[in-house]
């Protein structure tokens, strides 16, 4: 069985890392959006501008006040989830000039916080998949064992017949 202190301490180190990676990645990262200077975004080879992607949703809304109906509500989400990957779509990140010592920090912290939370959270389920094979290995080998009793009687009773 495992030391529960021990999880706990890989645990907490886990996430510490992670969010110390995190956080450093994150300072060195900017975001800008290129929806406003760009005019727009294409869907399927058709061009749509800021205004246009704003249309379905006044549609929507309208016939959503106006009728209630279950169509109106299923227009309108599908018109807030086109604006939201319209803003996704056109949304820029830039990493800032970094040095390789800082890039391997960032790596090493965030995917070696991830790699310590993944191996805790995950423990459990790979302790119930190692039992289990030995509870099939130990059961197995019940059997062979049965059928090696077998054999030997099989065996004791064939001698008996030629004694006799």
């Amino acid at each position: 069985m495992r030391n529960a202190k021990n999880e706990l301490l890989r645990f907490v180190a886990g996430v510490v890392l992670l969010v110390v990676g995190l956080f450093i990645f994150s300072q060195k990262v900017s975001v800008g959006t290129g929806f406003f200077g760009y005019g727009g975004f294409n869907l399927g080879g058709f061009h749509m501008t800021t205004g246009m992607v704003m249309i379905p949703f006044i549609i929507g809304v309208v016939w959503m006040f106006a009728t209630g109906s279950f169509a109106s509500k299923i227009f309108t989400a599908f018109s807030v989830l086109l604006i939201l990957t319209a803003i996704i779509m056109n949304t820029h990140m830039y990493l800032a000039r970094i040095s390789l010592y800082e890039w391997i920090l960032m790596l090493v912290l965030i995917f070696g916080g991830a790699g310590l939370l993944a191996s805790v959270m995950f423990a459990g389920s790979a302790d119930k998949l190692r039992d289990k094979k030995e509870k099939k290995n130990s059961s197995s080998k019940k059997a062979d064992a049965v059928q090696d009793s077998l054999d030997s009687i099989d065996d004791q009773i064939e001698q008996m017949k030629k004694s006799m």
